[in-house]
């Protein structure tokens, strides 16, 4: 039995993880690299994985960066089933769908000024489009927590809930191989303790292997209270001087997530009562998807949604889809806060409103989720003096504010406990961390063997490792 750590290995996207044995292939994951463009486009389009070696895919989340490419394995010929919680499903329908547009609307713009401006990019083809997408979600089979299916010859997967976002999931894998038994967990992405809507991360038992993220795994982050107060802080401080509050972020989860928490401070009366704005067609669509979930909330949302309030909606929220009404929150001069997508700030209408707000300060930038290296929303948290946006250099003049407690990745903290919590369910002899970057893993590693995990690896791009 082995392991080839494709994507998210030292990184924290394109997640792609080759489970092989003797008698089956099974891939966890098929996301997106995100980062320099060139880069990121090359890796995408190398895609790194034989779609005719595979069996199955196991899907753990709908974050692009977890499911973005299996449009890209579909039209390479994979055939085969497509693993993935109900909710999961629902949501790739919107995700994926919004994603190939992204990618054809962000190529016909940038092709537009490389034409008109004569800009030093290249060119850009879309890596999919829509009829990729209705092939993926044709070969997607929907599987509930708790049950414990055969997806390979020798291979048995059980999802439990991951509490990262709505659907996600941690895969139990038994494994059977020459007369051989083991039981390896792959976390996804995890989520955090206590933090609104989701219920808390399920442990297994029995495992002998797991593969855990590790994207916090050099910090702590601050309770989600103390968050929600900062958020307040900025807000009230750029509205007050006449500003717009930008606040990238991704449309699964932490869009909802910070609505939830502007609903509360509203309702507290700590912040000016000013329009705010979800500027993204895929956020509404996945809004209605969570109301079709409410399996997967805590007790306190699932009431919520059961009743007559909703957790999304206040006086003053307006969801934006439409082009034209998009544009004329850049057009306008009134303070308000505007919550737009990609949350790296790498495609969608979030690069529009940091075009028209960036380089005025009392403007304000908030970041309340994690920036890969070489992102436009990394440059952003470095207060890079001036960052390019479409192709052209602007300068930084607004504020920025980092936020990272509103992250819905598990901290050191929370790894820490999750492993060692796996640990007393079972008989743990490997730990792999994946999906973060070298500092992280290197002090995750270090407090893990501090602990007195018997191994514990960080696995390179393309290595792999035999159990």
């Amino acid at each position: 039995m082995e392991i080839e750590f494709v994507g998210a290995a030292r990184t924290v996207t394109g997640s792609k993880h080759v489970l092989r044995t003797s008698r089956a292939t099974v891939l966890l994951d098929c996301g997106l690299f995100q980062g320099r463009r060139r880069e990121a486009l090359e890796t995408n389009r190398s895609l790194g994985v034989d779609p005719d070696e595979l069996d199955a895919v196991i899907l753990s989340h709908a974050h692009i960066d977890h499911s973005g490419a299996l449009p890209v394995l579909v039209n390479r010929g994979y055939r085969g089933p497509v693993f993935a919680t109900p909710a999961t499903r629902d949501l790739c329908a919107a995700m994926l769908a919004d994603a190939a547009f992204i990618q054809e609307a962000d190529a016909r713009h940038i092709n537009k000024l490389i034409e008109r401006e004569g800009t030093n990019m290249e060119r850009v083809q879309p890596l999919y489009g829509s009829s990729d997408v209705s092939a993926v979600l044709a070969q997607m089979v929907g599987l509930p927590y708790h049950r414990r299916q055969l997806v390979a010859p020798g291979i048995h997967a059980t999802f439990l809930d991951a509490g990262h976002v709505l659907g996600s999931a941690i895969t139990i894998l038994d494994v059977e191989d020459s007369g051989e038994s083991k039981c390896i967990v792959f976390t996804g992405d995890l989520g955090r303790r206590t933090l609104p809507i989701l219920r808390d991360p399920e442990v297994p038992s029995g495992a002998h292997v797991l593969v855990t993220e590790s994207t916090y795994g050099d910090r702590v982050h601050a309770p989600f209270a103390e968050m929600k107060n900062a958020l307040a802080t900025v807000l009230d401080r750029t509205l007050r001087r006449g500003g717009k509050v930008v606040i990238p972020s991704f449309a699964l989860e932490r869009a909802q997530e910070v609505i939830y928490a502007l609903k509360r401070l509203r309702e507290e009366g700590k912040i000016p009562k000013v329009p705010v704005y979800v500027d993204s067609p895929l956020t509404v669509k996945i809004t209605d998807v969570f109301r079709l979930h409410p399996e997967c909330y805590d007790a306190e949302a699932r009431a919520a949604m059961l009743g007559t309030e909703s957790p999304f909606d206040f006086d003053g929220l307006h969801y934006i889809s439409a082009v034209a009404d998009s544009k004329a929150l850049d057009a306008s001069s009134e303070p308000s806060v505007i919550i737009a997508a990609s949350g790296m700030c790498e495609a969608g209408r979030v690069l529009h409103h940091l075009r028209a707000t960036v380089e005025d300060e009392k403007n304000a930038v908030v970041i309340v989720g994690f920036q890969a290296q070489h992102t436009l929303g990394r440059r952003i948290v470095e207060r890079r003096p001036r960052v390019k946006i479409f192709g052209v250099e602007r300068d930084l003049r607004a504020e920025v504010a980092v936020l990272d407690g509103f992250s819905a990745h598990a901290d050191q903290r929370d790894l820490l406990d999750f492993a060692e919590a796996v640990r007393r369910k079972g008989s743990l002899q490997h730990v792999v961390l994946v999906h973060g970057e070298p500092s992280a893993q290197k002090s995750l590693r270090a407090e893990l063997e501090a602990r007195h995990f018997p191994t514990v690896s960080c696995p390179a791009p393309r290595e792999v490792i035999r159990f």
